[in-house]
């Protein structure tokens, strides 16, 4: 079995999988990805964080407008904080590094007075979308540049469930607010993180039109099968196929990890959201 084989059946939970015809290194590098909880003390050094960045400034920014910022955080105590904030998880904590994505308007309000121009785009809620977009084009920028330096990663999330508390802890000004975090580290070859299926791409692919949902119900049985055993690998004590606990996921404003009351943090973050 060659290795564009391999990877495929790995990524997709599907030993008849095949890879397309189409292959690169790039693929072969991105299709690698996988989730790491677990870290090595080994610092990440300054020359690995200035390359990530380099790599994250340069993906796509909407209209040129690089809207958006990211803090490196090393500090244990802050990044203790910044786990309590995120739910307790104790890699953000543990892991050498924690890179805290931001939406930032500020720095586009400032240019705006510092020019003497009005800035009353900021207050709709295109704007806000355009940071956290920018936000995440870099961040994944920088999460495949940090796994091709032999470092490892996870989003964090949590980030959004105390925002306010996020921005205290890193001294954020009005209308910049954390999108997401991302641990950054050495792996801990003790505990090692496996590459997690995806759908079948009959799931999300759509020719020319949205497919019908009755339609991707096939590829989602196909996918909580590899699931379960995705689940039963990692010892994972998960309740029902992934089609449950996505629904769980979702079932109300108590499932949303404080994160319902958002808007309400985005308004005091300084984003009116017209």
């Amino acid at each position: 079995m060659n290795q564009p084989d391999t990877l495929f059946q790995t990524r997709y939970g599907d030993a008849a999988a095949r890879a397309p015809a189409a292959w690169s290194p790039v693929i072969e590098h991105l299709l690698g990805h996988r989730s790491v909880r677990a870290y090595l003390p080994d610092p990440v050094s300054e020359d690995e964080l200035v390359a990530i960045v380099a790599a994250a400034q340069s993906a796509a920014s909407s209209s040129n407008l690089q809207a958006w910022s990211v803090v490196a955080v090393r500090d244990p105590a802050t990044r203790a904080a910044l786990a309590e904030c995120a739910g307790g998880q104790a890699h953000v904590r543990d892991a050498p590094l924690q890179l805290v994505w931001l939406a930032d308007l500020a720095r586009l309000e400032h240019l705006a007075l510092a020019n003497e121009r009005p800035s009353a785009a900021l207050d709709y809620l295109e704007m806000f979308l355009v940071g956290v977009i920018d936000a995440a084009l870099a961040a994944q920028n920088a999460a495949a540049a940090a796994e091709s330096l032999g470092l490892a990663t996870v989003y964090i999330g949590g980030m959004r469930n105390q925002p306010e508390r996020v921005a205290e802890l890193l001294r954020l000004p009005s209308k910049v607010v954390a999108v997401f975090g991302m641990c950054v580290g050495r792996p801990d070859p003790a505990q090692p993180a496996e590459i997690k299926p995806r759908p079948p791409q009959s799931v999300v692919l759509h020719h020319e039109t949205y497919t019908p949902l009755p339609a991707q119900d096939e590829g989602i049985a196909a996918y909580n099968g590899a699931m379960a055993q995705f689940y039963e690998r990692q010892n994972m004590k998960v309740h029902g196929t992934w089609a449950v606990h996505s629904a769980k996921r979702v079932a109300g404003p108590e499932s949303l990890s404080g994160r319902d009351r958002l808007v309400e943090a985005l308004h005091n973050r300084g984003f009116t959201l017209k």
